[in-house]
């Protein structure tokens, strides 16, 4: 297909010049001077923690201005005082104000950083496989028949997400990233392991490379011997973040012959978006990018968790999976907030979040009920909360297994005791008096044999 004739005319294309903004050219933004100096003072001290980097396309094309204050996406861009504890707040604010060496400022942020959480679910110590007993650095093998790839190159996004869950990533520390620059180990071990099936390539995001780099990492995946990796999938924010990735690029037709070839060679592309809110949707570039990857063959799979302040609002989520009906995308998944990073200020509780979920599905049509939620990536593995029963005389959540550590999980129902304050699976406790969950013995050996080698 000719792409660059499918492009939108050039006058009518809004400054597509890449942009981008971080927490030490925050005072560059203009619209940032017409807000209050109590706000802009909280988000520049936030900032020196919680990473932030937006760029120009979110700032002009997605967030309302005048209403900055409670607009969604401002909130999942720009750092608020309440995604820190408040006496970490305070510390770092005052440590600011003395004027106090960058060196000093650093080191607090580390320190507070380290309280975050900032490899949930096990990840660093239980995910990455290993081959010829030496492990793989920038990869992860939680679910038998998936793994996870973090390029070297993508381990930045074009803005990030105040709730990201891999926020550590960003903070310039090489020991708390997931990266690999090479492939040889990638393929090495994608050929050893025949019940792997598909191949998640994340980050950071993958879009913000260049394609020459993307398809350096991609056109291996051509050859016979890893017939058995049938889908390649490819997680992204830049569908609303930095949509010009995939319309007026330089080398965004090239991006959309990459994925037209994997699909002619009979791969099934899945682009995963990363979307919070109906709103991200509605910007003409975001459109134009769907219809041209859609083009390729590739399909669209929408996910993302339910934020306290951004979309926690069933009219939120039904409006949005109807929306992405309309255009041609697939309701995947509706996440829990991950106990990491800024938890504390988005976290819900997961009774709330079903609440949310099962009045948003019972409002749309059958098309948009692909979605499945609330849904946990905890470390045994993705628990859905399925519903709030009442057994025997006890009031409890009934859960089960969408994936599991072990694949012998998927698809097992269990049951905790309701706790309308919880908000995490180690927040609950099994019902019926047993003692531990019907996974967790077996959990914790998975865990000490993987910690032992």
């Amino acid at each position: 297909m000719n792409y660059a004739a499918t492009a939108r005319r050039p006058e009518l294309v809004p400054s597509s010049k890449f942009k981008v903004y971080n927490e030490k050219n925050l005072d560059q933004i203009d619209y940032l001077h017409n807000l209050p100096d109590e706000l802009r003072h909280e988000i520049n001290v936030v900032a020196k923690v919680l990473p932030f980097r937006v760029n120009q396309h979110v700032i002009d094309q997605l967030i309302d201005w005048d209403n900055a204050a409670t607009d969604p996406i401002f909130l999942l861009t720009f750092p608020q005082r309440d995604m820190l504890e408040p006496t970490a707040f305070k510390r770092m604010e005052k440590l600011l104000a003395a004027a106090a060496d960058p060196k000093a400022v650093h080191a607090l942020a580390v320190k507070i950083r380290a309280g975050l959480n900032p490899h949930p679910a096990g990840q660093m110590e239980l995910n990455v496989p290993r081959l010829d007993q030496e492990p793989l650095r920038g990869m992860q093998h939680k679910y038998h028949e998936t793994v996870l790839f973090f390029p070297s190159q993508g381990q930045v996004c074009h803005s990030y997400c105040t709730f990201c869950f891999r926020w550590a990533q960003f903070v310039g520390d090489k020991s708390m990233r997931f990266s690999a620059s090479e492939t040889d180990g990638l393929y090495a071990y994608l050929k050893r392991h025949k019940e792997v099936t598909d191949l998640l390539v994340t980050g950071g995001d993958p879009m913000v490379m260049k394609t020459r780099h993307l398809s350096s990492y991609l056109e291996p995946l051509l050859d016979h011997s890893l017939h058995h990796v049938q889908t390649l999938r490819i997680g992204s924010k830049a569908l609303t973040y930095w949509p010009h990735r995939f319309v007026t690029d330089d080398d965004a037709d090239d991006l959309l012959r990459l994925l037209e070839r994997l699909v002619k060679a009979g791969k099934h592309v899945a682009f995963m978006a990363h979307l919070n809110h109906w709103r991200e949707l509605e910007s003409y570039m975001t459109r134009r990018a769907i219809q041209r990857i859609r083009s390729t063959g590739a399909e669209i799979r929408c996910q993302g968790p339910l934020l306290d302040k951004i979309n926690n609002d069933p009219l939120v989520w039904s409006r949005m999976w109807r929306e992405q009906v309309r255009l041609g995308l697939i309701p995947y998944y509706m996440f829990v907030e991950r106990d990491t990073g800024a938890r504390r200020y988005f976290e819900v509780p997961l009774a709330r979040a079903l609440e949310v979920y099962q009045q948003a599905y019972r409002s749309v049509s059958g098309l948009a009920r692909t979605v499945r939620g609330p849904s946990m990536s905890a470390s045994p593995g993705k628990v859905q909360v399925q519903g709030v029963m009442e057994i025997n005389n006890e009031k409890v959540f009934l859960l089960r297994f969408l994936q599991g550590r072990n694949e012998n999980w998927t698809q097992q129902p269990f049951f905790a005791r309701f706790d309308e304050h919880a908000t995490w699976l180690d927040d609950l406790e099994p019902a019926f008096g047993a003692e531990q969950f019907f996974f967790e013995e077996e959990h914790q050996q998975l865990s000490r044999q993987r910690l032992a080698g």
